[in-house]
Protein backbone atom coordinates (compact mmCIF):
# COMPACT_ATOMS: atom_id res chain seq x y z
CA UNK A 1 0.00 0.00 0.00
CA UNK A 2 1.07 3.52 -0.69
CA UNK A 3 2.64 5.60 1.86
CA UNK A 4 0.24 8.94 2.37
CA UNK A 5 3.74 11.10 3.49
CA UNK A 6 5.51 9.95 0.63
CA UNK A 7 2.11 11.11 -1.62
CA UNK A 8 2.01 14.44 0.58
CA UNK A 9 6.00 15.49 -0.54
CA UNK A 10 5.52 14.29 -3.91
CA UNK A 11 2.72 16.74 -4.37
CA UNK A 12 4.31 19.57 -2.54
CA UNK A 13 7.40 19.24 -4.89
CA UNK A 14 5.42 19.42 -8.11
CA UNK A 15 3.04 21.72 -6.41
CA UNK A 16 6.52 23.86 -6.25
CA UNK A 17 7.86 22.96 -9.68
CA UNK A 18 4.43 23.98 -11.63
CA UNK A 19 5.67 27.34 -12.80
CA UNK A 20 8.02 25.75 -14.47
CA UNK A 21 5.85 25.04 -17.36
CA UNK A 22 3.19 27.11 -19.13
CA UNK A 23 -0.41 26.84 -18.86
CA UNK A 24 -1.23 23.77 -20.81
CA UNK A 25 2.06 22.28 -20.98
CA UNK A 26 3.20 18.80 -20.39
CA UNK A 27 4.64 17.59 -17.24
CA UNK A 28 7.15 14.82 -17.03
CA UNK A 29 5.29 11.18 -17.38
CA UNK A 30 4.73 9.21 -15.14
CA UNK A 31 7.50 6.93 -15.69
CA UNK A 32 9.72 9.39 -15.28
CA UNK A 33 8.41 10.84 -12.29
CA UNK A 34 9.10 6.87 -10.64
CA UNK A 35 12.66 7.29 -11.59
CA UNK A 36 13.48 10.67 -10.42
CA UNK A 37 11.41 10.58 -7.27
CA UNK A 38 12.47 6.98 -6.30
CA UNK A 39 8.54 6.67 -5.57
CA UNK A 40 5.58 4.07 -6.66
CA UNK A 41 3.32 4.61 -9.50
CA UNK A 42 0.59 4.57 -7.10
CA UNK A 43 2.45 7.20 -5.23
CA UNK A 44 2.76 9.08 -8.51
CA UNK A 45 -0.86 8.97 -9.28
CA UNK A 46 -1.72 9.93 -6.53
CA UNK A 47 0.19 12.91 -6.04
CA UNK A 48 -1.45 14.35 -9.44
CA UNK A 49 -4.48 13.51 -8.45
CA UNK A 50 -4.72 15.55 -5.59
CA UNK A 51 -3.01 17.95 -7.77
CA UNK A 52 -5.93 17.71 -10.38
CA UNK A 53 -8.24 17.90 -7.66
CA UNK A 54 -6.75 21.34 -6.60
CA UNK A 55 -7.57 22.66 -10.39
CA UNK A 56 -3.47 22.99 -10.42
CA UNK A 57 -3.02 20.31 -13.40
CA UNK A 58 -5.16 17.91 -15.89
CA UNK A 59 -4.42 14.21 -16.32
CA UNK A 60 -5.79 13.09 -20.09
CA UNK A 61 -5.61 9.58 -20.02
CA UNK A 62 -3.14 8.02 -22.46
CA UNK A 63 -1.79 11.81 -22.86
CA UNK A 64 -0.46 12.53 -19.10
CA UNK A 65 -0.51 15.45 -17.25
CA UNK A 66 -0.38 19.30 -18.09
CA UNK A 67 -0.69 22.69 -16.02
CA UNK A 68 -4.11 23.71 -15.91
CA UNK A 69 -4.94 26.96 -17.40
CA UNK A 70 -4.17 30.40 -15.35
CA UNK A 71 -7.32 31.25 -12.78
CA UNK A 72 -9.52 34.07 -13.08
CA UNK A 73 -8.87 35.84 -10.35
CA UNK A 74 -11.69 35.11 -7.42
CA UNK A 75 -14.52 37.74 -7.19
CA UNK A 76 -14.75 39.63 -4.24
CA UNK A 77 -16.53 38.67 -1.15
CA UNK A 78 -20.20 39.56 -0.78
CA UNK A 79 -21.82 40.70 2.10
CA UNK A 80 -23.25 38.35 4.00
CA UNK A 81 -23.98 39.91 7.15
CA UNK A 82 -28.08 39.83 6.02
CA UNK A 83 -27.79 36.01 7.25
CA UNK A 84 -27.69 36.82 11.00
CA UNK A 85 -31.10 38.20 11.07
CA UNK A 86 -32.53 35.02 8.87
CA UNK A 87 -30.42 32.50 10.76
CA UNK A 88 -32.12 34.12 14.43
CA UNK A 89 -35.03 35.53 13.26
CA UNK A 90 -37.95 34.24 16.28
CA UNK A 91 -35.39 31.58 17.20
CA UNK A 92 -37.08 31.80 20.79
CA UNK A 93 -40.03 29.72 19.85
CA UNK A 94 -38.46 27.40 18.23
CA UNK A 95 -38.70 23.89 19.63
CA UNK A 96 -35.74 22.60 17.87
CA UNK A 97 -32.53 24.92 17.96
CA UNK A 98 -31.24 26.20 14.51
CA UNK A 99 -28.02 26.49 15.68
CA UNK A 100 -26.32 23.30 16.75
CA UNK A 101 -23.10 23.04 18.98
CA UNK A 102 -20.88 20.47 18.15
CA UNK A 103 -17.84 21.52 20.21
CA UNK A 104 -17.46 18.08 22.33
CA UNK A 105 -18.10 15.96 19.44
CA UNK A 106 -15.08 17.85 18.03
CA UNK A 107 -13.60 16.98 20.12
CA UNK A 108 -12.60 13.86 19.70
CA UNK A 109 -13.12 13.99 15.70
CA UNK A 110 -10.31 16.90 15.19
CA UNK A 111 -6.82 16.27 14.46
CA UNK A 112 -4.29 17.74 16.96
CA UNK A 113 -1.06 19.85 15.01
CA UNK A 114 1.74 17.69 14.02
CA UNK A 115 3.61 16.71 16.65
CA UNK A 116 1.00 16.80 19.34
CA UNK A 117 0.27 13.67 21.19
CA UNK A 118 -3.36 12.58 20.63
CA UNK A 119 -4.19 11.47 24.14
CA UNK A 120 -7.96 13.18 22.71
CA UNK A 121 -8.70 10.76 20.05
CA UNK A 122 -11.81 8.87 19.48
CA UNK A 123 -10.88 5.96 17.13
CA UNK A 124 -7.90 3.63 16.71
CA UNK A 125 -4.90 4.99 15.59
CA UNK A 126 -3.69 3.70 11.49
CA UNK A 127 -1.20 1.23 13.26
CA UNK A 128 -4.13 -0.60 14.98
CA UNK A 129 -6.50 -0.62 11.80
CA UNK A 130 -7.13 -3.63 9.76
CA UNK A 131 -6.10 -1.27 6.74
CA UNK A 132 -4.84 -4.32 4.59
CA UNK A 133 -7.89 -6.18 5.42
CA UNK A 134 -10.63 -3.90 4.69
CA UNK A 135 -9.02 -2.78 1.48
CA UNK A 136 -9.06 -6.49 0.39
CA UNK A 137 -12.72 -6.76 1.42
CA UNK A 138 -13.57 -3.20 -0.37
CA UNK A 139 -12.36 -4.96 -3.24
CA UNK A 140 -13.74 -7.97 -3.05
CA UNK A 141 -16.91 -6.26 -2.44
CA UNK A 142 -16.35 -4.43 -5.83
CA UNK A 143 -16.48 -7.51 -7.82
CA UNK A 144 -19.80 -9.05 -6.20
CA UNK A 145 -22.85 -8.95 -8.48
CA UNK A 146 -25.21 -6.10 -7.86
CA UNK A 147 -22.36 -4.89 -5.07
CA UNK A 148 -23.10 -1.14 -6.99
CA UNK A 149 -26.94 -1.65 -7.37
CA UNK A 150 -29.68 -0.31 -5.25
CA UNK A 151 -29.27 -2.33 -1.30
CA UNK A 152 -32.90 -3.10 0.13
CA UNK A 153 -34.00 -0.09 2.42
CA UNK A 154 -33.09 -2.40 5.26
CA UNK A 155 -30.04 -3.44 4.80
CA UNK A 156 -28.33 -6.41 2.96
CA UNK A 157 -30.21 -9.59 4.68
CA UNK A 158 -26.66 -11.33 5.62
CA UNK A 159 -25.00 -8.21 7.41
CA UNK A 160 -28.54 -7.83 9.29
CA UNK A 161 -28.29 -11.92 9.91
CA UNK A 162 -24.80 -11.03 11.07
CA UNK A 163 -25.50 -8.33 13.49
CA UNK A 164 -28.58 -10.14 15.04
CA UNK A 165 -26.64 -12.66 16.02
CA UNK A 166 -24.18 -10.36 17.62
CA UNK A 167 -26.84 -8.88 19.64
CA UNK A 168 -28.24 -12.32 20.65
CA UNK A 169 -31.64 -13.26 22.97
CA UNK A 170 -34.34 -13.60 20.31
CA UNK A 171 -33.58 -10.35 17.86
CA UNK A 172 -33.93 -12.04 14.52
CA UNK A 173 -32.70 -10.18 11.24
CA UNK A 174 -36.06 -8.49 10.70
CA UNK A 175 -35.41 -6.36 13.46
CA UNK A 176 -32.46 -4.98 12.53
CA UNK A 177 -31.31 -2.15 10.30
CA UNK A 178 -28.15 -1.06 8.83
CA UNK A 179 -27.55 2.25 9.56
CA UNK A 180 -24.25 4.61 8.65
CA UNK A 181 -22.28 4.58 12.08
CA UNK A 182 -23.42 4.60 15.43
CA UNK A 183 -24.07 8.14 15.39
CA UNK A 184 -26.52 8.15 12.85
CA UNK A 185 -28.21 5.12 14.72
CA UNK A 186 -28.40 7.39 17.77
CA UNK A 187 -29.76 10.35 16.19
CA UNK A 188 -32.52 8.27 14.53
CA UNK A 189 -33.90 6.40 17.64
CA UNK A 190 -33.59 9.93 19.73
CA UNK A 191 -35.71 11.12 16.61
CA UNK A 192 -38.08 8.77 16.93
CA UNK A 193 -38.62 8.05 20.40
CA UNK A 194 -38.88 11.73 21.81
CA UNK A 195 -40.76 14.72 20.51
CA UNK A 196 -39.05 18.29 20.50
CA UNK A 197 -39.19 19.95 24.26
CA UNK A 198 -39.20 16.24 25.97
CA UNK A 199 -36.93 14.91 28.49
CA UNK A 200 -34.77 12.81 27.41
CA UNK A 201 -32.75 10.39 30.77
CA UNK A 202 -28.85 10.18 30.19
CA UNK A 203 -25.70 8.58 32.02
CA UNK A 204 -24.08 11.35 34.18
CA UNK A 205 -21.40 11.87 32.90
CA UNK A 206 -21.76 10.84 29.12
CA UNK A 207 -20.52 10.85 25.78
CA UNK A 208 -20.84 14.58 24.56
CA UNK A 209 -22.04 13.56 20.83
CA UNK A 210 -25.50 12.13 22.29
CA UNK A 211 -25.35 15.08 24.40
CA UNK A 212 -25.35 16.94 21.45
CA UNK A 213 -27.86 14.83 19.66
CA UNK A 214 -30.32 14.96 22.05
CA UNK A 215 -30.33 18.70 22.28
CA UNK A 216 -30.25 19.34 18.23
CA UNK A 217 -33.18 17.62 18.39
CA UNK A 218 -34.71 20.10 20.51
CA UNK A 219 -34.60 17.65 23.67
CA UNK A 220 -33.67 17.92 27.31
CA UNK A 221 -30.99 15.89 28.58
CA UNK A 222 -31.45 14.91 32.52
CA UNK A 223 -28.62 13.32 34.28
CA UNK A 224 -28.97 10.02 36.25
CA UNK A 225 -25.54 9.17 38.34
CA UNK A 226 -23.45 6.40 37.35
CA UNK A 227 -20.59 4.46 39.78
CA UNK A 228 -18.25 1.72 39.49
CA UNK A 229 -21.35 -0.94 38.56
CA UNK A 230 -23.15 1.21 35.93
CA UNK A 231 -26.19 3.68 36.56
CA UNK A 232 -27.99 3.61 39.83
CA UNK A 233 -31.24 2.26 39.29
CA UNK A 234 -33.14 3.83 42.65
CA UNK A 235 -32.09 7.45 40.64
CA UNK A 236 -32.94 5.89 37.59
CA UNK A 237 -36.66 5.65 38.94
CA UNK A 238 -36.81 8.96 40.58
CA UNK A 239 -35.96 10.37 37.33
CA UNK A 240 -38.33 8.87 35.48
CA UNK A 241 -40.93 9.58 38.18
CA UNK A 242 -39.78 13.31 38.80
CA UNK A 243 -39.74 13.96 34.40
CA UNK A 244 -42.19 11.96 32.87
CA UNK A 245 -39.80 11.31 30.57
CA UNK A 246 -39.95 8.20 28.28
CA UNK A 247 -36.47 7.75 26.95
CA UNK A 248 -33.04 6.70 29.07
CA UNK A 249 -30.02 6.55 26.76
CA UNK A 250 -26.99 4.30 28.22
CA UNK A 251 -23.97 2.36 27.50
CA UNK A 252 -24.22 -0.90 29.95
CA UNK A 253 -20.55 -1.87 28.25
CA UNK A 254 -17.52 -0.36 29.40
CA UNK A 255 -19.69 3.17 29.63
CA UNK A 256 -17.92 6.40 27.92
CA UNK A 257 -15.79 7.99 30.06
CA UNK A 258 -15.88 6.01 33.09
CA UNK A 259 -14.92 3.00 31.72
CA UNK A 260 -17.60 0.92 34.06
CA UNK A 261 -19.72 -2.11 33.21
CA UNK A 262 -23.25 -2.28 34.00
CA UNK A 263 -23.55 -4.22 37.04
CA UNK A 264 -25.75 -8.37 36.73
CA UNK A 265 -28.10 -7.10 39.34
CA UNK A 266 -28.80 -4.11 38.25
CA UNK A 267 -28.97 -5.15 34.75
CA UNK A 268 -32.63 -6.61 34.79
CA UNK A 269 -33.32 -3.59 37.82
CA UNK A 270 -33.32 -0.95 34.57
CA UNK A 271 -35.13 -2.85 32.43
CA UNK A 272 -37.80 -3.29 34.75
CA UNK A 273 -37.89 0.47 35.90
CA UNK A 274 -38.16 1.50 32.01
CA UNK A 275 -41.12 -1.00 31.34
CA UNK A 276 -43.19 0.19 34.14
CA UNK A 277 -42.40 4.00 33.55
CA UNK A 278 -43.36 2.91 29.61
CA UNK A 279 -40.18 3.61 28.63
CA UNK A 280 -38.00 2.73 26.18
CA UNK A 281 -34.04 2.00 26.88
CA UNK A 282 -31.82 2.90 23.97
CA UNK A 283 -28.75 0.94 24.30
CA UNK A 284 -25.32 1.99 22.89
CA UNK A 285 -22.99 -0.93 22.58
CA UNK A 286 -20.45 1.20 21.08
CA UNK A 287 -17.10 -0.47 22.05
CA UNK A 288 -18.08 -4.25 22.40
CA UNK A 289 -15.08 -5.16 19.88
CA UNK A 290 -12.70 -3.06 21.51
CA UNK A 291 -12.83 -5.77 24.89
CA UNK A 292 -9.24 -5.81 26.90
CA UNK A 293 -7.70 -9.99 26.46
CA UNK A 294 -7.73 -10.00 30.58
CA UNK A 295 -11.47 -9.24 30.72
CA UNK A 296 -13.39 -12.84 30.72
CA UNK A 297 -16.76 -12.85 29.15
CA UNK A 298 -18.87 -10.30 28.58
CA UNK A 299 -22.00 -9.91 29.81
CA UNK A 300 -24.59 -9.94 27.12
CA UNK A 301 -26.52 -6.82 25.40
CA UNK A 302 -29.45 -5.97 27.80
CA UNK A 303 -31.11 -6.31 24.20
CA UNK A 304 -30.85 -9.85 24.58
CA UNK A 305 -32.60 -9.92 28.08
CA UNK A 306 -35.77 -7.94 27.04
CA UNK A 307 -38.60 -9.85 25.30
CA UNK A 308 -40.65 -6.84 25.46
CA UNK A 309 -39.33 -4.30 22.75
CA UNK A 310 -38.26 -1.76 25.74
CA UNK A 311 -34.37 -1.91 24.37
CA UNK A 312 -33.24 -0.13 21.34
CA UNK A 313 -30.38 -1.35 20.46
CA UNK A 314 -27.40 0.45 18.76
CA UNK A 315 -24.05 -1.15 17.72
CA UNK A 316 -21.20 -0.51 15.15
CA UNK A 317 -18.02 -1.94 13.26
CA UNK A 318 -16.67 1.94 12.98
CA UNK A 319 -14.66 1.73 16.55
CA UNK A 320 -12.84 -1.50 15.94
CA UNK A 321 -11.99 -0.72 12.03
CA UNK A 322 -11.56 2.49 10.98
CA UNK A 323 -13.47 6.13 11.24
CA UNK A 324 -14.78 5.63 7.44
CA UNK A 325 -15.91 2.40 8.02
CA UNK A 326 -19.18 3.49 8.82
CA UNK A 327 -21.49 0.85 9.45
CA UNK A 328 -23.96 0.11 12.00
CA UNK A 329 -27.39 -1.55 12.78
CA UNK A 330 -30.15 -0.37 15.19
CA UNK A 331 -32.27 -3.27 16.65
CA UNK A 332 -35.68 -3.15 18.34
CA UNK A 333 -38.79 -5.38 18.46
CA UNK A 334 -42.33 -3.72 17.57
CA UNK A 335 -44.61 -1.20 16.32
CA UNK A 336 -41.08 1.58 17.08
CA UNK A 337 -39.21 -0.70 14.61
CA UNK A 338 -41.06 1.01 11.68
CA UNK A 339 -41.19 4.41 12.51
CA UNK A 340 -37.09 3.80 13.24
CA UNK A 341 -36.79 2.95 9.50
CA UNK A 342 -39.36 5.59 8.16
CA UNK A 343 -36.65 8.08 9.59
CA UNK A 344 -34.09 6.57 8.66
CA UNK A 345 -35.62 6.42 5.02
CA UNK A 346 -36.04 9.82 5.08
CA UNK A 347 -32.84 10.75 6.33
CA UNK A 348 -30.79 8.99 4.47
CA UNK A 349 -32.63 6.77 2.04
CA UNK A 350 -29.82 3.56 2.79
CA UNK A 351 -26.39 3.08 3.31
CA UNK A 352 -24.51 2.22 0.13
CA UNK A 353 -24.30 -0.88 -0.88
CA UNK A 354 -21.01 -1.25 -1.56
CA UNK A 355 -19.80 -0.59 2.19
CA UNK A 356 -22.57 -3.29 3.22
CA UNK A 357 -20.91 -5.33 0.93
CA UNK A 358 -17.42 -4.81 2.05
CA UNK A 359 -18.42 -5.32 5.66
CA UNK A 360 -19.64 -8.62 4.72
CA UNK A 361 -16.32 -9.60 3.21
CA UNK A 362 -14.76 -8.13 6.29
CA UNK A 363 -16.48 -9.82 9.43
CA UNK A 364 -16.80 -13.40 7.14
CA UNK A 365 -12.92 -13.18 6.72
CA UNK A 366 -10.20 -15.10 8.25
CA UNK A 367 -8.27 -11.76 9.01
CA UNK A 368 -11.66 -10.48 11.26
CA UNK A 369 -11.16 -12.97 14.22
CA UNK A 370 -6.94 -12.19 13.93
CA UNK A 371 -7.74 -8.37 13.78
CA UNK A 372 -9.73 -8.44 17.11
CA UNK A 373 -7.11 -10.72 19.21
CA UNK A 374 -4.38 -8.53 17.97
CA UNK A 375 -6.40 -5.00 18.86
CA UNK A 376 -7.44 -6.42 22.61
CA UNK A 377 -3.67 -7.90 23.11
CA UNK A 378 -2.69 -4.07 22.08
CA UNK A 379 -5.34 -2.09 23.88
CA UNK A 380 -4.54 -4.10 27.15
CA UNK A 381 -0.97 -3.55 26.72
CA UNK A 382 -1.42 0.17 26.09
CA UNK A 383 -3.69 0.66 28.97
CA UNK A 384 -1.21 -0.69 31.17
CA UNK A 385 1.02 1.49 30.09
CA UNK A 386 -0.50 4.69 30.54
CA UNK A 387 -1.71 3.33 34.15
CA UNK A 388 1.50 3.11 35.50
CA UNK A 389 2.67 6.51 34.04
CA UNK A 390 0.35 8.28 35.49
CA UNK A 391 0.05 6.68 39.02
CA UNK A 392 4.44 7.21 38.80
CA UNK A 393 4.24 10.20 37.15
CA UNK A 394 1.05 12.13 38.48
CA UNK A 395 -0.24 10.21 41.18
CA UNK A 396 -2.11 13.26 42.23
CA UNK A 397 -4.76 12.21 39.89
CA UNK A 398 -7.26 9.76 41.31
CA UNK A 399 -7.75 6.82 38.86
CA UNK A 400 -10.10 4.73 41.23
CA UNK A 401 -11.27 2.59 38.35
CA UNK A 402 -9.33 1.28 35.53
CA UNK A 403 -11.36 -0.45 33.07
CA UNK A 404 -11.17 -3.87 31.12
CA UNK A 405 -12.25 -2.70 27.26
CA UNK A 406 -12.45 0.34 25.68
CA UNK A 407 -9.96 3.14 24.73
CA UNK A 408 -9.64 5.16 27.61
CA UNK A 409 -9.00 6.40 31.03
CA UNK A 410 -11.34 8.50 33.30
CA UNK A 411 -9.13 10.55 35.90
CA UNK A 412 -10.38 12.52 38.76
CA UNK A 413 -8.44 15.88 39.28
CA UNK A 414 -7.27 17.18 42.78
CA UNK A 415 -8.87 19.63 44.46
CA UNK A 416 -8.57 23.07 42.79
CA UNK A 417 -6.98 22.32 39.88
CA UNK A 418 -8.65 23.80 36.39
CA UNK A 419 -9.13 21.15 34.20
CA UNK A 420 -9.62 24.02 31.06
CA UNK A 421 -6.00 26.01 32.38
CA UNK A 422 -4.80 22.16 32.43
CA UNK A 423 -6.02 21.31 29.20
CA UNK A 424 -4.69 24.64 27.83
CA UNK A 425 -1.54 24.39 28.90
CA UNK A 426 -1.03 20.10 28.05
CA UNK A 427 -1.79 21.57 24.22
CA UNK A 428 1.07 24.38 25.09
CA UNK A 429 3.56 21.33 26.24
CA UNK A 430 2.24 19.09 23.14
CA UNK A 431 -0.38 16.65 24.40
CA UNK A 432 -4.04 16.96 23.56
CA UNK A 433 -6.21 15.73 26.13
CA UNK A 434 -9.67 16.08 26.93
CA UNK A 435 -11.88 18.67 29.49
CA UNK A 436 -14.38 16.18 31.66
CA UNK A 437 -16.86 19.18 31.82
CA UNK A 438 -18.59 18.08 28.39
CA UNK A 439 -19.44 15.05 29.18
CA UNK A 440 -21.82 16.22 32.26
CA UNK A 441 -25.37 17.50 31.35
CA UNK A 442 -25.65 19.70 34.45
CA UNK A 443 -23.10 21.16 36.61
CA UNK A 444 -20.14 18.14 37.04
CA UNK A 445 -19.14 17.59 40.93
CA UNK A 446 -15.77 16.69 40.10
CA UNK A 447 -13.10 18.15 37.37
CA UNK A 448 -11.68 15.00 35.34
CA UNK A 449 -9.87 14.21 32.43
CA UNK A 450 -10.68 11.47 29.30
CA UNK A 451 -7.16 10.00 28.28
CA UNK A 452 -7.21 7.68 25.06
CA UNK A 453 -4.42 5.67 24.46
CA UNK A 454 -6.26 4.18 21.29
CA UNK A 455 -5.02 7.01 18.86
CA UNK A 456 -1.26 7.22 19.59
CA UNK A 457 1.24 4.93 18.12
CA UNK A 458 2.10 2.94 21.10
CA UNK A 459 3.79 2.77 24.66
CA UNK A 460 6.64 5.28 23.72
CA UNK A 461 4.78 8.12 22.76
CA UNK A 462 1.76 7.51 25.76
CA UNK A 463 5.19 7.68 27.90
CA UNK A 464 6.01 11.15 26.01
CA UNK A 465 2.43 12.10 26.50
CA UNK A 466 2.40 11.85 30.24
CA UNK A 467 5.92 13.52 30.43
CA UNK A 468 4.98 16.15 28.54
CA UNK A 469 1.49 16.29 31.10
CA UNK A 470 3.54 16.66 33.88
CA UNK A 471 4.61 19.60 32.17
CA UNK A 472 1.31 21.14 32.11
CA UNK A 473 0.77 20.55 35.56
CA UNK A 474 3.48 21.85 37.13
CA UNK A 475 2.41 25.14 34.97
CA UNK A 476 -0.82 25.27 35.89
CA UNK A 477 -0.23 23.84 39.72
CA UNK A 478 3.58 24.57 40.45
CA UNK A 479 6.09 22.35 41.32
CA UNK A 480 8.24 20.25 39.45
CA UNK A 481 7.78 18.40 36.06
Amino acid sequence: MYERSSVVELADQLRRELDRYSPGGKLPSSRALVDRFRVSPVTVSRALAQLAAEGLVVTRPGAGAFRAQRREPAAPSGDTSWQEVALSADGAADLVPRSVDASGVLVSLTAPPPGVVEFNGGYLHPSLQPERAMAAALSRAGRRPGAWGRPPMDGLPELREWFARGVGGAITAAEVLITSGGQSGLTTALRALAPPGAPVLVESPTYPGMLAIARAAGLRPVPVPVDADGVRPALLADAFRATGARVFVCQPLFQNPTGAVLAPERRGEVLRIAREAGAFVVEDDFVRRLVHEDAGPLPAPLAADDPDGVVVHVCSLTKATSPSFRVSALAARGPVLERLRAIQVVDTFFVPRPLQEAALELVGSPAWPRHLRSISAELKARRDAMTSALRLHLPELSLPHVPSGGYHLWPRLPEGMDETALTSAALRAGVAITPGRPYFSAEPPAAHLRLSFAAVAGAGEIAEGVRRLCTARAEVWGGHP
